[in-house]
């Protein structure tokens, strides 16, 4: 019975030591690259795709959003699979678990409002700004406090976007700009937090 207490004390000194500690898994370069795989795609996307393709809209930035998020997630997995020990992984599984839930309700939105109705596409770049904010904001704890800066910019980013539904946020540059440029915000918070130092 003692062994299985003191095991419990063990498992809550990880978490609370998890928990003060600044995570390093995102690192600038792959941050950055997301952001400009972002900007790439806002240059590249056809004109007008939105308007006259809106399920097509969704489904060019879903891709991208999942290239960015490849590209970007790609040092994580790398270290999480060959380099971290028990530790670090029960402390990067902690920060995924804090960013995951705003991931899946932004596909869960997407999935509804494209089902519900084409007409509901415009309020979408938004609400992916909003809900990368809110992730953002919920992996502060584990990540530098100028991260609640970054978080701010998607929040007030998203709230434009939809304040601007009707014209125009469907624009590539609504979705690459804002993403583009809050991921190159975010890696040059964790660079000056964190590489900089080193």
């Amino acid at each position: 019975m003692e062994y299985v207490k003191a095991l419990s004390q063990i498992s809550e000194i990880h978490q609370h030591l998890a928990r003060t500690e600044v995570y390093r898994g995102y690192r600038p370069v792959p941050v950055a690259l997301s952001g400009i795989v972002g900007l790439a795609a806002a240059a590249l996307q056809a004109p007008g795709l939105a308007a006259r393709d809106p399920i097509g809209f969704v489904l060019f930035w879903t891709a991208i959003a999942g290239v960015a998020g490849l590209a970007g997630s790609s040092e994580i997995a790398f270290n999480y699979l060959f380099r971290e020990d028990a530790f670090e992984r029960r402390r990067t599984r902690a920060v995924i678990g804090q960013v995951a839930p705003s991931i899946l309700a932004g596909a869960v939105i997407t999935l509804t409002f494209t089902g519900l109705s084409a007409a509901l596409v415009p309020l979408l770049p938004g609400l992916w700004a909003m809900m990368f904010g809110v992730a953002a904001f919920a992996a502060r704890p584990y990540l530098p406090r100028a991260t609640g800066w970054v978080a701010l910019f998607y929040l007030a980013a998203g709230s434009w976007l939809l304040s601007h539904a009707g014209g125009g946020a469907s624009s590539p540059w609504a979705v690459g700009g804002t993403f583009g440029a809050g991921q190159l915000f975010a890696a040059l918070v964790l660079y000056w937090n964190l590489e900089r130092t080193e």
